[in-house]
């Protein structure tokens, strides 16, 4: 599954909102019947499905989380909070379920009752307080449909390159020079706010996926902040290659050493190849480290090479994008 799941979900409506559209529905419906015993009994159904049929289209439009990549799901669950939405999307459902039960019993009695006016309207209070004991499930269901349409499409099929390492070494300006993928790039910490996602076609039928992470900060995991969790999370669950950026001189306002050992760490948490290059190669280098300058543009076609020496898929040189000139300023 992939995001554009997510981008499906319709609005979640407040209790209030779903009970006027379903009385207005009903009492449209209500107007058809000459008999005014049939017409409240008629009433009392048409309100009861149509309270019934919301919430269980609120609980349907989800998608379902197991069946989710291990990526989404542990995005979702930094983001919302898994347990917390099975736990609302489980009061939808048991909303819809008592609605339906409460509805068809005074529907049922209403054949038989010699005045329909008074069960009418306490069938109709009954089910408005059963729609109003989940409103908060209502309101943090759209709260979280609202957060998880904003995610990024990650294509598990494509050949994936994450792009990982301190804040402001230079991730989001090699994503912007090497993919479709716009990032803000500005000169301060902490500038991608989110997971960013960028193509590169390499074939008629064959792109690199690129995964612009926010900055990892080198500390324990439960010090992390959300946004730092979902940069843990992707290099661990999508990655073919990890490509971790170090910035030699300093300019980002951590350490070599310090960067060092996030490298070093990331390379204990993956299983897959982990490509180190150092930029800023216009101020300063590192000897034994593939050099290049997200400033200049010197060397980031090359280390777009050496990336896709890592593909799974062995497909023939000849299908790959030729090399681009290399920019100068």
């Amino acid at each position: 599954m992939r995001a554009v799941e997510f981008e499906t979900i319709p609005t979640v409506p407040t209790a209030d909102e779903l009970l006027d559209r379903s009385l207005r529905r009903a009492a449209a419906k209500k107007k058809l019947k000459i008999n005014v015993d049939r017409a409240n009994e008629e009433f009392v159904r048409a309100v009861a499905k149509a309270v019934h049929d919301k919430l269980e289209n609120v609980v349907s439009s989800f998608p379902s989380f197991e069946r989710l990549s291990p990526f989404y799901q542990e995005v979702t669950d930094i983001l919302v909070s898994l347990d917390r939405l099975k736990q609302s999307l489980g009061a939808v459902t048991w909303a819809a379920d008592r609605v339906m039960a409460i509805g068809s019993g005074y529907a049922r009695d209403m054949r038989t009752a010699e005045e329909t006016g008074r069960p009418r309207r306490q069938a109709v209070a009954r089910i408005a307080s059963v729609v109003h004991q989940v409103e908060d499930d209502l309101i943090y269901l759209n709260e979280a449909r609202n957060v998880l349409r904003k995610l990024p499409h990650v294509n598990e099929d494509d050949f994936t390159v994450v792009v990982a390492g301190y804040p402001n070494v230079g991730k989001s300006s090699f994503i912007r020079l090497v993919s479709t993928a716009d990032p803000e790039i500005a000169a301060y910490p902490f500038t991608t706010k989110g997971i960013i996602v960028g193509h590169r076609d390499i074939g008629k039928r064959e792109r690199i996926q690129f995964i612009d992470t926010p900055g990892v900060l080198e500390r324990p995991t439960d010090e992390r902040n959300p946004i730092e969790r979902q940069a843990v999370s992707a290099i661990i669950n999508t990655a073919d290659v990890v490509l971790f950026v170090l910035d030699a001189s300093e300019h980002c306002g951590y350490t070599l050493d310090d960067q060092v050992r996030l490298l070093d760490e990331i390379r204990r948490i993956v299983d897959v190849p982990v490509v180190t290059v150092a930029n800023k190669a216009d101020i300063q280098g590192i000897e034994g480290y593939p050099a290049m300058s997200t400033l200049t543009g010197e060397g980031v076609e090359t280390v777009l090479d050496l990336l896709l020496t890592y593909r799974k898929d062995t497909t023939q040189a000849s299908l790959r994008e030729p090399p681009q000139p290399e920019t100068q300023e």
